[in-house]
């Protein structure tokens, strides 16, 4: 489902995967995992739902500051006749109350941006070892190396919960990849190509359509676009990086080596403000920074390079963009076609890549696709969620790690610093302490997550 008809839809979504079919996921021997959410906004309600729904799962405590976002996941859990978590509220403080006074085994973060990292590191320092956090993982580079230096020092698993590794083409892609049907990785494409515009500028009113943000603004819009207002880098990596750094192992026998980035001109956003509320609008005068479309070119150590690109402000359809090449065919997903070099139908034919994907469809779908159905984002979010509880419950490492989450996430602060520098190229830091070379690759290489 594409983002923007998720956030219409969150209730129509919720009670569509409420009536899914359901799985008897086993409880471990001590007990059902005990979560607590911090974050009960739309993104926080997929999650929630999605944690009602298993009986492995005990949601214990939920925190949020807004009281009529509350209102709406307390309605959530009595549709699901679960236990009422207890609530923490009243101040941007009150998930540091949570994490103090309730015994989590994991704990899931759906907040803005901003508040992701100072999180994380309260939880870890509060003895919980198991962290979901939505994208991304902090705003500054040293944000990022923090949050690696602290899941060292507390043994801790951070896993960013970026659901397109698990879209099902992607997943299929993968399953060719490692499988060899695209011969050596030469080059990868993706992006956040996704007009928000609508998202942005949203004061709740008329369908979602407006022109205002911060206070007055609806949802994201309330923290999301100041983000535009004062940043100009590569805002939102990780759909695009995450699944292209599965197909060619970044942190698990290979790395990104070096970025650089560019921004065009910025008016989009302004653009928008004064055709649905006029020029005399008072955000109309407000200077936005961030371009409208940012590249990002990434050079890998085993000789790859990844094109990155971040388009949210100008009217597109949804696209994220991914190209995935190799000395023997490539996948287009914006022309949803593949070619394999004397396997497909015609010499320099495209197929249509429905074919392959469907033959090559990835095991972890297989096993439960009818368990994915009516989960948000087409199903993907179901893996996500099922791959962090699955790790609490096996006591293991999860599929995306602190190592994997801290680089796909510092592209964004290195995307600024590059563009601040007149797009000098950059160099990337090394989260794992050249323990890239020896790590094996672990994401979805087994029957469960």
């Amino acid at each position: 489902m594409e983002r923007r008809k998720f956030i219409q839809n969150t209730a129509m979504s919720t009670a569509a995967f409420a009536m899914a079919s359901k799985t008897a996921f086993a409880a471990p021997a001590d007990g059902n995992v005990k979560i607590g959410l911090i974050g009960t906004g739309l993104r926080g309600e997929s999650h929630l739902s999605l944690l009602l729904r298993r009986n492995d799962v005990d949601v214990v405590a939920m925190c949020d500051i807004d009281a009529k976002m509350l209102d709406r996941a307390k309605a959530i859990v009595n549709k699901s006749n679960k236990k009422m978590p207890e609530i923490f509220t009243g101040n941007v403080y009150a998930w540091k109350d949570m994490l103090a006074k309730t015994q989590l085994d994991g704990v899931v973060i759906a907040t803005p941006w901003e508040w992701h990292n100072p999180m994380m590191l309260g939880a870890m320092d509060a003895g919980i070892k198991y962290i979901g956090c939505e994208v991304v993982m902090g705003i500054t580079l040293e944000d990022h190396w923090n949050l690696v230096r602290a899941a060292e020092k507390h043994n801790a698993h951070v896993m960013m919960l970026e659901n397109v590794c698990y879209r099902r083409d992607v997943m299929a892609v993968l399953n060719m990849v490692r499988q060899n049907m695209f011969g050596e990785l030469i080059h990868l494409q993706g992006g956040y190509q996704h007009d928000l515009r609508g998202i942005k500028l949203n004061d709740g009113k008329n369908g979602g359509v407006g022109a205002e943000f911060g206070e007055k603004g609806f949802s994201e819009a309330k923290w999301r676009t100041n983000h535009s207002v004062f940043r100009n880098g590569d805002m939102y990596p990780t759909h695009g990086i995450g699944p292209i750094a599965n197909y060619i192992n970044i942190n698990h026998g290979n790395r990104f080596l070096s970025l650089c980035s560019y921004a065009t001109k910025t008016r989009g956003l302004h653009n928008y403000i004064v055709k649905v509320c006029g020029e005399n609008h008072p955000n109309a005068k407000v200077r936005f920074k961030l371009g409208d479309i940012v590249t990002t070119m990434i050079h890998c150590n085993n000789g790859e390079t990844i094109l990155l690109q971040h388009d949210t402000n100008l009217p597109r359809p949804y696209s994220l963009g991914f190209r995935v090449q190799g000395t023997e065919g490539l996948w287009m997903d914006v022309n949803h076609s593949i070619y394999i070099q004397g396997k497909s139908k015609e010499e320099d034919v495209w197929d249509d890549a429905k074919e392959w994907l469907d033959k090559y469809d990835h095991p972890l779908w297989v096993k439960y696709s009818n368990d994915a159905q009516g989960a948000g984002h087409g199903g993907m979010d179901f893996f996500v969620v099922n791959a962090f509880i699955e790790s609490i419950k096996r006591k293991k490492p999860t599929p995306i790690d602190v190592y994997d989450s801290a680089a796909w996430s510092a592209i964004t602060p290195l995307s600024e610093q590059s563009i601040e520098l007149g797009q000098q190229t950059v160099e990337f830091p090394d989260f794992t302490g050249g323990q890239w070379m020896y790590r094996q690759p672990v994401f979805a290489l087994n029957d469960v997550y």
